[in-house]
């Protein structure tokens, strides 16, 4: 039956849905809303991160430069001690005291205990090979 009105809707009841699921236009400005957000916190969010990496390596390097301090410290308070100096004086120095006879061995042992020679062989220098090289071509 043409021209036949819809009833009308009570002031309750809530509108159908349309089928299809499009993005409404509430959402549409809360997606944009959400996403302004993320961008303005993503810069001081990842200064933060990195300002506390920063913060970690410092206090590493203090520990550590404490540590060299301590070391330090107890190295001077040796260097105070006389017998540590003299001890120190015959071992780096190879000092003797007037009334001892100190003696320096210089043997190297045998050559199966000495180390041998790092590295590759040694090339001879450049006037040894042209020498021998006008030699070879000057024997027949």
């Amino acid at each position: 039956m043409p021209g036949k009105p819809a009833p009308p809707r009570a002031a309750g009841r809530p509108r159908p849905r349309r089928p299809g699921g499009h993005l409404t236009g509430r959402a549409a400005i809360l997606a944009l809303v959400l996403c302004a957000i993320a961008l303005t916190l993503a810069y001081p969010v990842r200064e933060y991160i990195a300002q506390r990496q920063e913060i970690a390596q410092l206090r590493n390097q203090e520990r550590l430069v404490r540590r060299q301090v301590q070391q330090l410290a107890e190295h001077k308070r040796r260097l105070a001690d006389e017998n540590y100096i003299k001890q120190e004086a015959r071992r780096r120095l190879h000092y003797c005291m007037p009334e001892e006879k100190c003696f320096v061995v210089l043997d190297g042992g045998t050559e199966g205990d000495r180390p041998q020679q790092a590295g590759p062989p040694r090339r001879p220098p450049w006037y040894e090979t042209l020498w021998r090289s006008v030699q070879t071509a000057d024997s027949p």
